[in-house]
């Protein structure tokens, strides 16, 4: 049996714009929970800090994460976070089950 690919995402909402981010997010997250092979899509804003956001993410496996990294939905999701963040992309932590 493989491992799932376990990760979380971090960004940070460019000022004024955290409202609009988490409507994105909430969207493309009712997308992502649909894909075959996703386990859990969590998406969160910090409680201290209402423009950072966190999101958990599990997939099956590998290949069900590569499949949601190719999945129609992402690049036109990416392409307008990353004009709503301040980083120049997502930080991308992948985490392993102990």
């Amino acid at each position: 049996m493989t491992e799932p690919t376990i990760l979380h995402a971090t960004f940070t909402a460019q000022p004024g714009q955290a409202d609009r981010v988490a409507g994105l997010l909430h969207d493309f997250a009712e997308v992502v929970r649909a894909e075959e092979g996703t386990i859990m899509f969590d998406a969160t804003r910090l409680v201290d800090d209402p423009d950072r956001f966190f999101v958990y993410e599990v997939y099956r496996d590998d290949e069900a994460f590569q499949a949601h990294l190719s999945a129609p939905a992402g690049v036109p999701f990416n392409a307008e976070l990353q004009t709503l963040i301040v980083e120049p992309a997502s930080q991308l932590t992948f985490l392993q089950r102990v």
